[in-house]
């Protein structure tokens, strides 16, 4: 049979890949988009029930469109995430195939281009486009053995309270994730531990104006990555319409902190005694961003009212100034220990020179060291806002630059001399 060829081919339909097809749709360059499930699956499948997104309508969307049913200030539920990913995908016609899933790429011997099987049959492509995203592979740290009396689960596998084991809960990590289940599951009355490691906690709101606007005004948005950076993890909530997280407000309603969780022997975990100091990182990381907001008010004269309660924290609790270092998991009662520690890449389908000794991503802007391979979704990508809808819809048109760029060369062709 004959195989199908296409210029570039784009692997993965969530909001990498569609930005990718706007580009490139832009340049007249002829692609084709392959999603192995739905678009935006893992907004749909791969997240708790009462997911928002963390940024406003306003600001976390493509340039494009708006989202129709909800306001501008409003945190869009997950599902109609996913809704207007798929309707984005519609109105610029991007050439989307669901249900094909990327099997392995291979760079073609002695002539320029890939060999990609899929599912469905061989592709050839110039270009190809890994946007499949940093959600990848839930890792859950090898602490617990499996065979414990008592459900273990990442987060991408939460749903909701109802679906837990009767019990207390222990929840691994308190980045964006961790913290908005550990809530959840502390309203719908249960007994909630919560290990928190270093982090940033940004203020939600102040002076009436989302932390988005005020990352973006004080450009930090823009804020290239430096080695170490791209790991931070970031406390930050729309739930229930958006509030700033607060570790001492959460403990002050019965939640239990703990520091970063070390071991795990004989079903005793123990914990860093680093709980006050990792509260304090985040506590001068949100003062900094007061104080720069406070400056930027000052000097361009906007008339935005102060806030000084902002600048005011409950009292330390007593599980912050005097630390459980070791909590037997059966004796607190613990039903389900939830792991909300991140994930790793899988390409192993990608059968070219474009991984680290890892298998992470070797590239410079998505530009990655084997020609015609590009990546497209990682987080600060090129900037602090690469994981953002919009972030990557400006990523993606400089990877669709240098597609295009790269066209140009190789379309080149010496003038012909005259004999």
């Amino acid at each position: 049979m004959p195989v199908e060829k296409t210029e570039v081919l784009v692997v993965g339909a969530g909001q990498a890949g569609i930005a990718m097809s706007e580009h490139l749709r832009a340049y007249g360059i002829k692609h084709v988009v392959l999603e192995r499930s739905r678009i935006a699956e893992r907004w749909r499948s791969c997240r708790w029930d009462s997911l928002v997104a963390n940024g406003p309508a306003w600001h976390d969307r493509f340039p494009g469109l708006d989202f129709s049913e909800d306001g501008p200030d409003d945190f869009v539920p997950k599902e109609r995430v996913a809704d207007y990913l798929a309707d984005y995908a519609s109105v610029i016609e991007a050439p989307i195939r669901c249900g094909v899933e990327v099997k392995e790429v291979r760079r073609n011997v002695g002539r320029t281009g890939f060999e990609v099987e899929t599912s469905e049959g061989m592709i050839e492509a110039e270009a190809v486009v890994a946007a499949t995203g940093p959600f990848q592979i839930p890792v859950i740290p090898p602490l617990i053995p499996p065979s414990s009396d008592f459900l273990q689960i990442h987060s991408a596998s939460y749903r909701n309270p109802e679906q837990l084991p009767e019990g207390a809960v222990m929840v691994v990590g308190a980045g964006s994730s961790g913290v908005q289940i550990a809530e959840e599951l502390m309203r719908a009355g249960r007994k909630v531990y919560l290990s928190v490691g270093p982090h940033d906690r940004p203020p939600r709101s102040y002076r009436g104006r989302d932390f988005v606007w005020w990352l973006g005004v004080l450009n930090k948005w823009d804020a290239e990555a430096t080695p170490g950076v791209e790991h931070t993890t970031i406390a930050v909530s729309g739930a229930n319409g958006g509030h700033t997280v607060d570790f001492r407000r959460l403990a002050a309603e019965g939640m239990t902190l703990l520091g970063r969780t070390e071991t795990c022997r004989d079903g005793v975990l123990r914990f860093a005694p680093d709980l006050a100091q990792n509260i304090a990182r985040g506590d001068a990381n949100y003062l900094s961003l007061l104080g720069e907001a406070d400056a930027y008010v000052t000097r361009n004269g906007l008339d935005l009212p102060p806030e000084p309660e902002a600048h005011t924290f409950l009292p330390d609790p007593d599980c912050v100034t005097n630390p459980l270092l070791e909590l037997d998991l059966k004796k607190a009662g613990i039903g389900t220990v939830i792991w909300a520690t991140g994930f790793g890449v899988d390409y192993g389908w990608l059968k070219v020179e474009a991984l680290d000794d890892a298998g992470r991503p070797r590239h410079q802007r998505g530009v990655s060291s084997e020609p015609g391979v590009y990546f497209l979704g990682l987080p600060w990508q090129t900037r602090r806002g690469s994981s953002f809808i919009w972030g990557v819809w400006h990523d993606a048109k400089y990877v669709a630059d240098h597609i295009a760029k790269q066209r140009g060369y190789m379309a080149y062709k010496p003038a012909r001399k005259d004999a």
